[in-house]
Parts: structure tokens; C-alpha cells; sequence
């Protein structure tokens, strides 16, 4: 027959296994330590010393204070000492210890709060970018023409549908008017959008050489978007033979996409 094991109430066995962590908790300086460790191993990935721990300011007591404490915070179990010579390092237990108790996160709060904007700020500019693009990029396929935007944060522009240009006929019959319409679109857009005061209505440039000689035979529909508080350029460029109302319907459908990203 076998005996069974003497039966203990849940209350018993509750301030039993508090007691026996009571046994095992450290006071205030080797909490202190504790914390050191493993910031120092986590800054280091290296074994920590008391002369470390002194040089680094963590503490004003004797190096042997250091050492005695490191002897209590290792015979219970909180930090290792890989060999003989070595400095100590976290167990997992005194990473439990650390992180159910000691850890302070607000110390890096403002370290961290500091990287998240720095890479807030590029993600956030990425994201607009690609949304430009893609505005582009639907416009290009929706329309016989050029289209073309440019980028907030920065002087680039996005610019698509050149075979689009290429198919209709005043660009094949007259190749010169062609190279004209890439010649603005590579080197001088940006330039003429910061001349033109944009609103958010679809703006008419047809042949209007005062704003770029090259336009003489073409057509240029233009509006303004806003993304995440940053204004930018989105338009058709075409000879002055294009539809008009197709193309300003196209052109306020995709701004409209564009002015609504979040």
C-alpha cells in the first residue's frame, strides 16, 4: 500500500512558498547590482567585474563591498561566474528578478523616444513617397499622357506614361516636340510647379510659353495634394490635343486618393 504524501492547505503552502522567496530577495544595493550587471554584460556582452562596476560609477563602497555582494547575489543564483578568473554575469533568473521588480524603463524612455522619431520621420517619408508613386503609376494607366508628381520632403519628381506620349501622333510626327515634353519632365518640372500658385482645382497650362517655352504645343493639367501636412504637385503633360474632361476627372480622382492617405 502506499503511503501518501502528508496533505498541506492551499493557505499553508502559499505563505510557505512566500517565505522561502522572502529568503531569496536582495536588498536595496544588491538590487542596485543586480541592475548594473546587467547593464554593463548588455552594453558589453562581456562578464562583469567589481572594478567595472566602481569605475562606471555605479556605487561609492569599496571594491570589496562589491565582491561580498556579488557572493550573495550568486549563492542565490541571480548572477554566474563563467570560470575561476571571470566576472559575473545574469542568470535567468536574475533576468526574471530584473524585469518583475528592478527594471525602470522610463530611464530610456527619452533614448528611445528620440530614435523612434528619427526612424518615424523616414518611415513616414517612405511610405508618402510610395504613395506618390502609386498615385502616378494608376494615373499613368488611366490616361493617354504623362503623368507626374512631385515628392514632399525633397526636390524629386515621379513621372510616367512616356509611351503613353509616344503613341499619339503629334509626338511620332514631330519627334523634336517629344524630346521637349521629357527635356521639362527631367530637368526643369520641379522648377516650374515652385512658379505656379497650386490650389486644390485642376490648373489649365495649354500652350502657354510664358511658363515654359517647350509648352507651345502642349498641354499641361496640374493640382495641388497634401500628404501628412506636406504639399506637393500631381499633373498630366500632353500635346494640346487631349480630352480635357477625362483627363481633369482623372486627374481630381487621383489627387482625391492621394489627399486621403493617412
Amino acid at each position: 500500500m502506499v503511503q501518501n504524501e502528508p496533505w498541506m492547505p492551499c493557505e499553508l503552502l502559499a505563505l510557505f512558498c512566500k517565505e522561502c522567496y522572502n529568503q531569496e530577495r536582495m536588498n536595496t544595493r544588491q538590487a542596485k547590482l543586480l541592475a548594473a550587471i546587467i547593464d554593463e554584460f548588455t552594453r558589453t556582452a562581456l562578464p562583469v567585474g567589481s572594478k567595472q562596476i566602481i569605475d562606471r560609477g555605479f556605487f561609492s563602497v569599496s571594491g570589496a563591498t562589491i565582491r561580498n555582494e556579488m557572493q550573495v547575489l550568486g549563492d542565490e543564483g541571480f548572477i554566474g561566474q563563467p570560470h575561476t578568473s571571470a566576472g559575473r554575469i545574469p542568470t535567468v533568473k536574475g533576468y526574471r528578478a530584473y524585469v518583475q521588480e528592478f527594471m525602470d524603463p522610463s530611464v530610456q524612455e527619452k533614448q528611445v523616444r528620440s530614435q523612434f522619431e528619427q526612424f518615424r520621420r523616414q518611415y513616414t517619408e517612405h511610405k508618402d513617397r510610395e504613395r506618390v508613386y502609386e498615385a502616378v503609376s494608376l494615373l499613368a494607366r488611366m490616361i493617354p499622357n504623362v503623368s507626374f508628381a512631385t515628392v514632399p520632403h525633397r526636390e524629386q519628381v515621379y513621372y510616367l506614361g512616356l509611351s503613353n506620349a509616344l503613341r499619339q501622333p503629334e509626338f511620332q510626327s514631330d519627334p523634336q516636340l517629344f524630346s521637349n515634353v521629357v527635356e521639362v519632365l527631367e530637368q526643369r518640372l520641379g522648377e516650374l510647379m515652385a512658379e505656379i500658385d497650386l490650389t486644390d482645382e485642376v490648373q489649365y497650362f495649354i500652350g502657354q510659353t510664358d511658363l515654359c517655352e517647350q509648352f507651345q504645343s502642349c498641354s499641361m493639367l496640374v493640382t495641388r495634394y497634401t500628404i501628412n501636412g506636406e504639399a506637393g504637385a500631381i499633373g498630366i503633360l500632353g500635346p494640346t490635343r487631349m480630352d480635357y474632361a477625362y483627363n481633369t476627372i482623372a486627374l481630381d480622382m487621383v489627387a482625391d486618393l492621394l489627399r486621403s492617405a493617412r
